[in-house]
């Protein structure tokens, strides 16, 4: 038996107590060290028309690692006792099961770290979609965990990040992770207004949105220069948006949307992230701000709607 998170209805968790899953051909279970909480648990936890309750044991958790502790037929390549992260998706529990060309085995280097995939993954993939060259002028809309990564990997680039954020919190983080400059975003012309003075009136080459809203979209949109590209890499779960199709337009600007939905792209993405820490080019650690346990996942959720001061990123550990 193992303990598993269940969303009961609205803003509500039980803890229940579950058969072991056992896994299949070609699959692997994995015995959970943790899983991260993702924005994108927030819009079916607040209970939408389309959500249905109660979820499955473990739902909504995608961003486990762990130990593989059993193995299917016919799997190759990994063995009990190694360390891997998972892409799964009832990871709210203490045990998953993954297909095995879903786990990336993590090395030595990164033992007792803990090693979200999913999301690390993300930020790969969008810093990659993002072609970012040395000597851009790159503004993020948007300092959360993936904005934090992005201005590190943007800098290491070579590339000006300017960063714009709500709270002076995450300010602070984009300093630390080598933005260049920071704005905060408490008024839309201001921020237009502080971002042209910075750029001589050119804007950005890139401008990556990082938020899932319709206004750090529109804000996003004005700070890209003619010619340049706008990355949405904010999850837009809520509702339609409106954009500014003539400003676009007059601009001649790209528009990428950031998000992968090719299993083997979003698994790239995590190897990608584990040669990154792995080698020390990017330490994530310091934003892994918060610890919860199983039963306290309401809290998690909780805090990473409201994002009290000094909230980055939950983990919950089983």
């Amino acid at each position: 038996m193992m303990r598993a998170a269940v969303v009961a209805g609205p803003g509500e968790i039980r803890l229940d107590e579950v058969a072991l899953p056992e896994p299949g051909p070609g699959q692997v279970r994995v015995r959970l060290e943790g899983c991260g909480v993702c924005a994108s648990n927030l819009t079916p936890w607040e209970g939408p028309d389309w959500m249905q309750f109660p979820t499955e044991p473990g739902a909504l958790g995608h961003e486990g690692w762990g130990t593989i502790d059993a193995v299917g037929e016919g799997v190759e390549g990994l063995s009990l006792g190694d360390r891997v992260a998972a892409l799964s998706y009832r990871s709210y529990a203490g045990y998953d099961i993954a297909a095995a060309d879903a786990v990336v085995k993590l090395p030595e280097s990164l033992r007792d770290k803990p090693f979200p995939g999913e999301p690390l993954g993300c930020a790969m993939n969008i810093f990659r979609r993002s072609d970012i060259e040395a000597g851009q002028t790159v503004a993020i809309v948007g300092i959360g965990f993936l904005g934090a990564i992005l201005t590190r990997l943007a800098t290491d680039a070579g590339a000006r990040v300017i960063a714009i954020s709500r709270r002076p919190f995450s300010l602070d983080v984009a300093r630390q992770f080598g933005a260049a400059e920071v704005i905060p975003m408490d008024d839309h012309g201001r921020v237009i207004e502080r971002v042209k003075a910075l750029t001589d009136g050119r804007f950005c080459e890139r401008v990556i949105e990082a938020v899932g809203k319709q206004w750090p979209l529109d804000l996003a949109g004005e700070l890209v220069r003619e010619g340049g590209k706008l990355i949405v890499a904010g999850y837009h779960q809520d509702g339609p948006r409106q954009v500014n199709m003539q400003m676009w337009n007059w601009k001649g600007i790209d528009v990428v949307n950031a998000h992968e939905r090719d299993p083997e792209v979003n698994m790239q993405g995590i190897r990608d992230a584990v040669d990154a820490v792995a080698s020390g080019r990017l330490d994530p650690t310091p934003l892994y701000t918060h610890r919860y346990p199983l039963d306290r996942l309401d809290e998690a959720l909780n805090a990473t709607r409201d994002r009290p001061d000094g909230f980055l990123k939950a983990l919950v550990i089983p």
